[in-house]
């Protein structure tokens, strides 16, 4: 269900076509196409290990693919300009960057190189989230580290913010906190966000569509309110399993039970119906976490 990419699109903020990327023997991804429209609040989801970090990496032009290429505003990712990175806000999962300076200092260090840096959100952020200006980066706990990295790559006042697991290290106070900075931006000024997360509730609250990584490949892309009935779980009695067809329209997964039934998760068109098959079989809908755990699992 990767999505469609035609000819690359100077207007999208972020596009991609058949990126792969393996490490050693282990395929992380495999010809994953993405195109984010922009505006959108794109919730990347995928377990550990799914390859989330390392598609960031790629789209953003800090990690080289073995095939396929990645755009950015319509400039390949491998060789940006300076104007488009001034419009460009990312945390890493471990922002770890510039460590050896005062809190305050490498602020004021990074706001030069930006003609949007907005001073007074610095000021704003700092004060609450009570970081001292004049503490080393390198003696903050993980989770003020994590903080600090946000209010600079909102502070740029990006036109494409890009987090890697923002909240990982946040309490949930600060969590909350960052979903409603996500929300407001995007809402009030447009920014289109990619944010992965394994913290489905918060990709709930903010995002506008939904993409899910698993086994090297991209599963599901879609807007999120396009998953309100559209994912079934079909549980299939153990007495009709022998009879189910080899792979069922739209099927995006299939496992047998400890019991011997068989569970099959379809997607479906708009006003489409379900697979018929029969009076044994039964369908649940699935939100967004049981999707993900079914999907994924």
């Amino acid at each position: 269900m990767n999505a469609v990419i035609a000819a690359r699109d100077p207007a999208l903020p972020v596009q991609c076509e058949n990126l792969s990327k393996r490490y050693d023997t282990r395929t992380v991804l495999q010809d994953l196409s993405l195109a984010i429209p922009a505006g959108a609040v794109l919730g990347l989801i995928g377990r550990n290990g799914a390859g989330k970090s390392t598609l960031i990496r790629m789209l953003l032009g800090l990690q080289l693919p073995d095939a396929g290429v990645a755009h950015v505003f319509g400039e390949p990712s491998l060789r940006l300009s300076d104007a488009v990175k001034r419009r460009l806000g990312y945390v890493p999962q471990q922002p770890d960057a510039l460590a050896w300076m005062r809190v305050g200092d490498m602020l004021d260090f990074v706001g030069r190189m930006y003609p949007k840096w907005d001073v007074a959100f610095v000021q704003r952020a700092l004060q609450r989230w009570q970081l001292a200006p004049a503490q080393p980066l390198a003696k903050l706990s993980p989770g003020e580290r994590q903080r600090v990295a946000l209010i600079r790559a909102l502070a740029v006042t990006p036109d494409l913010l890009v987090l890697d697991e923002p909240a990982a290290a946040l309490d949930p106070v600060a969590r909350r906190e960052l979903l409603r900075e996500i929300a407001l931006r995007a809402g009030e000024s447009g920014t289109t966000v990619l944010f992965s997360t394994n913290i489905v509730s918060d990709l709930e609250r903010v995002a506008s569509h939904v993409a899910f990584l698993h086994d090297s490949r991209l599963v599901l892309n879609t807007p999120l309110d396009e998953l309100r009935d559209r994912y079934a779980r079909l549980v299939i009695a153990v007495a009709s399993v022998a009879r189910i067809p080899q792979r069922l329209p739209g099927e995006l997964s299939r496992r047998r039970r400890p019991d011997g039934s068989c569970a099959i998760v379809v997607a479906r068109a708009p006003h489409e119906p379900w697979p018929a098959l029969g009076g044994d079989t039964r369908l649940d809908l699935l939100g967004l976490e049981d999707l993900f755990i079914e999907v994924t699992e």
